[in-house]
């Protein structure tokens, strides 16, 4: 557990030494098979050789955008999802965009979900939005009329509390949060100590000659998360923990650029939240949700299940599509949210998934129509 601890330290001192020629993102490492009672075979422990895994499963959204002298391959459109079916045991979804939009649920969902489930598939929702716990999400799903129960959500304010326990974040430090009530749920059921969030939302600084802004020296992690409240004291807050507490942890539940607050538009997603942090530490952050495999790694583990029997269903392709072919994991990308037909056949585009198709209903209507 010191050796995670110890190697997640060091990455952050690295990309600060380096951040001014850089701009790659830390990812949060594979966990220890150490840290489980599962043997399955296909959970890699920290710092595996990499040797044996497909080259274009690894590499970052940044370097795969870089190569752009190889052009990808053309994704395929799902014509048969019986075979896509068949083929896997566990069906990972994100959620906006994909079950809902902003408080819409998307046409066909319920009956799909109910479809998969009468066929014995395991159904997650995965989701980068931390501005709920597991149990809040519970509460929308039952909202929307959909049966989730919340051993099948996963969302990265509970993969933040997850990877401080994963490596044994010390209980008399405590985690300063840029973010919402979320977060701060998920860290309490974790046992861990916290600050900020929704509370430090009213808070100004009022600047005069002279004026010292005070920090906790105890803080040992900054989480930042999507925070509708953001403001300069956060800002100011977060970065004197990170900039002057030794060994201060920046963690990020996702650098989504954009995120579905409505349906009738997009909003600035957490990414936003996490560049202003970003930017006055000059640190990169170690980011525990989608397209980093930490959360993949957990779910293998927790239930035991082949990589290579799970499908990734998603909207976006540089978190969702990015974290299933990161993870090893088939790929099926909807146009029922962030991307459109256009985006993904783009040139520039260099992430391809292995199907494509409308929304996630279609998986009814093509085995109806293949049969």
């Amino acid at each position: 557990m010191m050796l995670l601890m110890r190697v997640s330290h060091s990455l952050l001192s690295l990309s600060s030494a380096s951040s001014s020629s850089s701009s790659k993102t830390l990812i949060a490492p594979r966990f220890s098979k150490k840290l489980f009672s599962s043997s399955s075979s296909s959970s890699s422990s920290f710092g595996a050789s990499s040797a044996g895994r497909s080259p274009h499963r690894r590499r970052s959204f940044a370097a795969m955008a870089s190569n752009s002298a190889a052009a990808p391959a053309a994704t395929k459109r799902l014509e048969n999802a019986d075979d896509l079916i068949d083929s896997v045991e566990t069906f990972l979804f994100d959620c906006d965009g994909v079950i809902w939009k902003g408080d819409s649920l998307i046409d066909g969902v319920p009956e799909t979900l109910d479809m998969l489930r009468s066929k014995g598939k395991r159904l997650v929702f995965v989701t980068n939005n931390s501005t709920k716990s597991r149990k809040q999400y519970g509460k929308k799903f039952e909202t929307l009329g959909l049966s989730v129960s919340e051993e099948e959500i996963f969302a990265s304010s509970f993969a933040a509390a997850a990877y401080l326990k994963s490596i044994d974040f010390p209980k008399d430090k405590k985690v300063y949060v840029i973010g919402e009530d979320g977060i701060l749920k998920e860290l309490e059921l974790a046992g861990f100590q916290y600050l900020g969030g929704p509370e430090d939302g009213d808070k100004k600084i009022e600047l005069k000659p002279g004026f010292l802004m005070e920090h906790d020296e105890s803080v040992g992690a900054v989480v930042v998360g999507f925070d509708r409240y953001v403001n300069y004291y956060k800002i100011q807050y977060g970065t004197l923990c990170i900039r002057e507490n030794p060994g201060c942890l920046f963690i990020a539940t996702n650098r989504d650029a954009v995120t579905h607050l409505t349906d009738a538009q997009e909003w600035a997603g957490g990414g936003s939240m996490v560049g202003a942090i970003q930017g006055s530490t000059k640190r990169e952050p170690l980011v525990v949700g989608k397209p980093s495999t930490f959360m993949m790694d957990y779910l293998a583990n927790k239930f035991g299940i082949l990589k290579s029997q799970i499908c990734m269903v998603g909207d976006r392709l540089d978190t969702d599509i990015l974290f299933g072919q990161n993870g090893g994991c088939k790929t099926l990308l909807v146009l029922s949210g962030v991307t459109s037909l256009q985006m993904l056949q783009s040139p520039e585009n260099p992430i391809q998934p292995d199907f494509y198709t409308n929304k996630i209903s279609d998986l009814l209507t093509l085995k109806a129509a293949a049969v």
